[in-house]
């Protein structure tokens, strides 16, 4: 074990956090009116009285964005977990299919799939994880019959109750970074470089974010809107849920 440098993690995080916020911009460049719209429920906005296409366009992008945010951080941060572990422990990312990182520790091999929260998946997404757990047991108990493997579902933030799931462990927030980088105050000694040039990647962000709905707004309003300005709810649901709509 090496001891952790949290310099070498702050320069880590200086170098790398533009991806998270280029693949931000990246997504809402690649996104258009019609994927949206066929994505979110139409009967809502009617039963909570939505009025302006504005506010429809906002809830579309916004619960886009939301979800979208949500997949492109926890993938970096799955980056951050393993330089970090690297560096302690001479962690890898795996090769093994399922799994994220794979380390020694006192005398075991530890397979982690990491995820962004503890409440991540359902039972199927669960289950195929605890397959892949079993999977990979056995594919490194081919070349060492005595290897002893352990697996860990690793959460970057969040609580469990109970860290011991019979088949395999979770560990969510504090203890998760601690496990990986045997630091108990990691968890919040990574916050403050996250930081690292923030208000200036958001604001590109938000110009980005600003013409999105702009352009959605006013072709929305074209294909959506009668005359007087009114939406035109029939012609929604129709291209939202229509068995002839493409």
């Amino acid at each position: 074990m090496t001891p952790l440098s949290l310099i070498d993690v702050s320069k880590y995080v200086e170098d790398n956090i533009g991806t998270f916020h280029q693949k931000r911009i990246a997504s809402l460049d690649g996104l258009s009116l019609a994927k949206v719209l066929k994505r979110k429920n139409p009967y809502l906005f009617k039963a909570k009285c939505v009025l302006t296409a504005e506010e429809i366009v906002k809830g579309l992008v916004d619960a886009h964005i939301s979800s979208n945010e949500e997949t492109i951080f926890g993938d970096w941060l799955e980056g951050l977990a393993i330089f970090i572990n690297e560096n302690v422990y001479g962690g890898r990312k795996s090769g093994i299919n399922g799994i994220d990182l794979e380390f020694d520790k006192d005398g075991k091999r530890f397979i982690v799939s990491i995820k962004s929260g503890p409440n991540w998946g359902n039972s199927s997404q669960i289950e195929k994880m605890k397959s892949d757990f079993k999977t990979a047991a056995k594919t490194l108990r081919t070349s060492n019959s005595g290897l002893q493997v352990v697996a860990v579902n690793g959460c970057c933030y969040g609580k469990d109750k109970s860290s011991d799931k019979g088949d395999y462990y979770k560990y969510c927030g504090q203890a998760f970074w601690e496990f990986i980088s045997g630091n108990q105050n990691l968890y919040t000694e990574i916050i403050e470089p996250l930081g690292h040039n923030a208000g200036i990647k958001n604001e590109e962000f938000r110009q980005s974010y600003a013409l999105m709905i702009n352009k959605f707004t006013m072709h929305f309003g074209k294909e959506y809107c009668e005359q007087n300005g009114e939406i035109n709810w029939k012609k929604l649901v129709e291209y939202n849920s229509s068995a002839t709509t493409p």
